[in-house]
């Protein structure tokens, strides 16, 4: 049987070593030699140690930026859920290798930082495009897209960890519904109105309500109303 490639022996080697030594006390060298490769070969795959860790924070970033780009203005909430999506699905993808992270960087203060920082980057990338989305330079809507882009990554990163924690038997799902949620928390903004041209408001609903009670409020209504 063929052995796996490069890449994936060196993550094995690191995570075994880790889990034998503690991350401090194994070098770069320690990996190559477990895994059967030379430093050369080591640095061709990864910068250094702690990249072994982490996934290619870069590509997934590349993945989320395409994805957003294809989305028009009535669209952007779906790409949103959209891009999100294909984080988890990344993590999903790796499995154990996930969970063997995850175990490591709750105990490893340096490497609780690193991805931290990672996770800002996420973040900034989401604030970035719902404000462009908002086309608002207001103080507030720069405040909004910031609490957007802060629920987004929230949700993600609350299903990933039930997952990793063998709490959740279905992310994917889990991750659509606390979407669902968010995006509630944050209404599409209305398209812009036309100006009043002397047209007819019409309102269409159900009631239980008696219509002669109802009809001076319904006035009212439509008397406020854009475009009324």
């Amino acid at each position: 049987m063929s052995k796996p490639p490069a890449r994936i022996r060196l993550a094995d080697a690191a995570f075994a070593l880790f889990d034998e030594r503690g991350y401090e006390q194994t070098t770069v060298d320690d990996i190559a030699e477990r895994a059967g490769v030379g430093r050369t070969t080591f640095f061709r795959h990864y910068r250094s140690k702690e990249a072994v860790i982490f996934p290619d924070h870069d590509r997934l970033l590349e993945l989320i930026r395409d994805r957003l780009a294809t989305a028009g203005h009535s669209t952007a909430l779906v790409a949103v859920s959209d891009a999100v999506r294909l984080v988890l699905l990344h993590y999903i993808e790796e499995g154990d290798l996930a969970r063997r992270r995850y175990a490591l960087t709750s105990k490893v203060a340096a490497l609780r930082d690193r991805e931290i920082a990672s996770v800002a980057r996420y973040q900034r990338l989401f604030r970035e495009f719902i404000a462009d989305w908002m086309g608002d330079p207001t103080a507030s809507a720069s405040l909004r897209a910031e609490l957007m882009a802060a629920s987004v990554v929230a949700a993600h990163n609350h299903v990933l960890r039930r997952w990793l924690r063998g709490e959740s038997s279905d992310p994917v799902e889990e991750l659509d519904e606390a979407m669902r949620e968010v995006l509630a928390l944050f209404p599409a903004r209305s398209a812009p109105t036309a100006a009043h041209d002397g047209g007819t408001t019409v309102v269409a609903f159900r009631t239980g309500q008696d219509l002669d009670a109802l009809l001076p409020s319904l006035r009212r209504l439509v008397e406020g109303a854009p475009g009324s």
